[in-house]
């Protein structure tokens, strides 16, 4: 809200949304995955993963969850109408897929688990 009326909303969203990667960049880098450190080679594998789930995967699973939601009862929340509850509930569940989605492109992806001349220890007998 701070920069929206200086910069109008698709910048101000544009200027948010990029802070916020660079953040979780950084973040999911250097302490989820503990990364020893961030190359560039890095950054453009997480945008290209991070922005095939905002932006392809996200949009065709909020469809996909509409559709389901669609076949079921007619269920209503509060003051949330039958459409409000579905919308709101393809969200949700697209939301909770993406963030599955996303964990599993920056651990196999983006950091994967590289194996350093690790042997596994003899079994005893």
């Amino acid at each position: 809200m701070l920069l929206h009326d200086h910069l109008g909303i698709t910048v101000a969203n544009f200027v948010s949304s990029s802070a916020g990667m660079v953040f979780s960049f950084v973040v999911n880098g250097l302490f989820t995955f503990k990364a020893d450190k961030l190359t560039l080679r890095h950054a453009a594998l997480f945008v290209a993963t991070t922005g095939l789930v905002m932006w392809v995967a996200q949009p065709l699973l909020i469809h996909g969850w509409l559709w389901v939601l669609e076949q079921g009862p007619e269920v209503t929340l509060g003051g949330l109408g039958v459409d409000d509850v579905r919308i709101w509930g393809a969200k949700l569940a697209s939301i909770a897929c993406c963030l599955v989605l996303n964990f599993a492109a920056y651990r196999f992806v983006v950091w994967p688990v590289e194996h350093r001349g690790e042997t596994a220890e003899p079994a005893a007998s």
